[in-house]
């Protein structure tokens, strides 16, 4: 799946596309340069899952719960993870292998531990400085 997203106002109905089209799937892998968009996406794809209190990077607690319209809602942020043994420490598994929405930005930094089930969504920013997410 391909979205193009030209500028802000179009997040929203973006947010609403990836849920919509996998409205099964609970792991999301946000890969993408920094300032490629993935915290502002997931603020929206949150708000878009019933939260209404406010969201941010999770740079420095590596992990944000959010309570939405269906449950919890985790926002993970490994960027300044060390080793995968600190995602062990935090109890990772406890999260992606539960039913609860988990979004995941610099999942590269734990590729061994990520679930084979995961989407991976692909944000890059184009010359024209439209966002493209491709989901797989």
């Amino acid at each position: 799946m391909k979205i193009v997203i030209p500028e802000l106002a179009d997040l929203q109905e973006a947010a609403r596309q990836l849920i919509a089209q996998f409205p099964s799937d609970r792991v999301f892998l946000f890969y993408g340069q920094m300032g490629a968009g993935k915290t502002t996406f997931i603020k929206v794809l949150c708000e878009e899952l019933g939260v209404s209190e406010g969201t941010s990077s999770p740079t420095f607690s590596i992990v944000n719960e959010y309570e939405g319209a269906q449950g919890p809602i985790y926002h993970f942020d490994f960027y300044r993870l060390k080793d995968e043994q600190e995602a062990f420490d935090m109890g990772y598994e406890e999260y992606f292998y539960s039913t609860n929405y988990c979004f995941v930005e610099w999942p590269e930094k734990i590729a061994n531990l990520l679930p084979e089930n995961a989407r991976v969504v692909k944000l890059v920013v184009d010359e024209n400085l439209q966002r493209i997410v491709t989901i797989n």
